[in-house]
């Protein structure tokens, strides 16, 4: 694969999504960049949603994952299934009975102001670092493969890679990300397909149901042993819980479940995009199943994330092959990091500064501008930060696991909001929601080292229900 062949994909592709950004963006204001009018169709929101669930990190490491924990992972995305049914049918109708732009709003108007800022921080800093880690990938992928044949630093790839969003992202804002992220979900599951069908030819696999179903890295479920990390209901009930606290707990996930034309729409994308979501998992997995064999079989040195970056662009797949991986790889990167900046952007906009509050309609646009610009420096920050600060890919990853920690507060502090009718100490929520995440924390190491008993996703359900418990203890009375 040669560099010109990526920077002709890299132009092709970024010139199509600014051409549909200039489509969606005329007549844009403040209502269209975080709600798109209310009038986005039902079944581009849900198509679109699988690219902003499945980032890079995603497309890498769950292929990676099936040679050390099989297709364990399908137990957790089981669990997803009854996870959005929650989405769909409990927290979909309260959003739209309040109609609300921002979901942490709803805290204010149930727990009061402390609870509402404490929310929205906890997405704020999650998905903030969440997003420059995977950005953090994909770039370092680009610098490898592209950029340093060129001598082009790594902070000049990072700063094109924030611009090229900013630049499809700054107008229209969730409208034009409805549309892109449609498109690039497309991108990505041809990449998946051509890959398995690629590999297949090569290994000469006539039949691949067969070849999957009676591989030895086939198996689903796990019931053997109720300490490991994959046993089924440990993964079955963190999949469900991470549903409802990723996706529906998520302003980057609801802001676009919010745009649909009312409550039936909504719930008809959520429930076509559980069936969808559920089907490209298996295919990952399944892809993961073939890439295993492939190395084995041709000697090749490459393991967990390293396996499908390997194969594709080192393998003997072809030139074909390569680049619909590295596109599939941007179109996964970019579908859920554009939809990130343009949550924060809204989060911010709406729950910390409260612009929707300003009577003057051009002070409000200006003040969101600012703030997407803003947001866009700050994730090139971080992101410089990985490289040459940290410049320790395990620290960073452990930074990314620690920031899926503030989803816990979020989940105790909804559920504690739906499931009782108690109010709580306003000012004591944040000292909560704080605590929750450290106990979490230490509960899971001890347990491991001690007892041997591997929390895995569970920390999730845990962290929810420190953060419930704590709220309890200072209802009012």
């Amino acid at each position: 694969m040669q560099p010109l062949h990526i920077i002709l994909l890299i132009v092709t592709y970024f010139s199509v999504l600014i051409f549909i950004s200039y489509l969606t963006g005329k007549s844009a204001n403040n209502t269209t960049f975080f709600k798109a009018n209310n009038s986005s169709p039902w079944y581009l929101v849900a198509f679109g949603m699988i690219g902003a669930s499945l980032s890079g990190v995603t497309f890498i490491s769950v292929p990676g994952w099936v040679e050390a924990q099989s297709m364990s992972y399908f137990q957790m995305v089981l669990g997803y299934v009854v996870g959005y049914a929650i989405i769909g049918l409990l927290l979909l109708p309260l959003y739209y009975r309040l109609h609300l732009t921002s979901i942490y709003t709803y805290l204010e108007e149930r727990f009061g102001y402390y609870s509402y800022k404490t929310g929205a921080s906890f997405f704020l800093l999650s998905r903030t670092i969440g997003a420059a880690f995977r950005l953090f990938l994909v770039a370092n992928v680009l610098q490898v493969i592209l950029f340093d044949n060129y001598g082009i630093p790594f902070w000049v790839t990072v700063s094109i890679t924030i611009l090229l969003i900013w630049l499809y992202t700054f107008k229209g804002g969730i409208k034009t990300i409805v549309w892109t992220d449609t498109l690039q979900t497309l991108f990505m599951l041809i990449a998946v397909g051509v890959c398995i069908y690629t590999i297949s030819n090569e290994m000469n696999i006539e039949n691949l149901v067969t070849y999957i179903s009676n591989n030895k890295h086939a198996k689903i479920f796990f019931f053997e042993d109720i300490s490991a990390g994959n046993y089924f209901w440990k993964q079955f009930l963190s999949g469900a819980f991470i549903a409802v606290v990723m996706t529906g707990l998520d302003q980057d996930m609801m802001q676009k479940n919010l745009t649909c034309r009312n409550l039936k729409d909504a719930q008809k994308n959520m429930f076509w995009f559980t069936i969808v979501l559920v089907i490209v998992n298996f295919f990952f997995l399944a892809l993961g199943v073939l890439l295993t064999d492939y190395a084995l079989k041709n000697g090749l040195e490459a393991q967990k994330d390293q396996l499908f970056p390997i194969i594709a662009t080192q393998g003997n797949l072809g030139i074909a092959t390569a680049l619909f991986f590295l596109l599939g790889l941007i179109a996964a990167a970019y579908s859920s990091a554009d939809s990130a900046l343009t949550s924060l952007t809204t989060s911010f906009s709406i729950d910390i500064l409260e612009i929707d509050k300003k009577k003057d309609k051009n002070v409000q646009e200006k003040t969101r501008k600012r703030i997407h610009v803003g947001f866009s420096i700050l994730l090139i920050l971080i992101i410089l930060i990985f490289k040459y600060f940290i410049a320790n890919e395990s620290v960073i990853a452990n930074i990314f696991k620690a920031a899926g920690y503030t989803y816990g507060p979020l989940l105790g502090l909804y559920a504690f909001g739906l499931f009782t009718k108690y109010n709580v100490k306003d000012k004591m929520v944040p000292i909560i929601c704080l605590l929750a995440p450290i106990l979490t924390f230490v509960i899971s190491y001890y347990s491991l080292n001690s007892f041997g008993f591997d929390f895995g996703f569970f920390v999730l359900i845990l962290n929810g229900f420190l953060t419930f418990i704590g709220l309890s203890l200072y209802k009012k009375k």
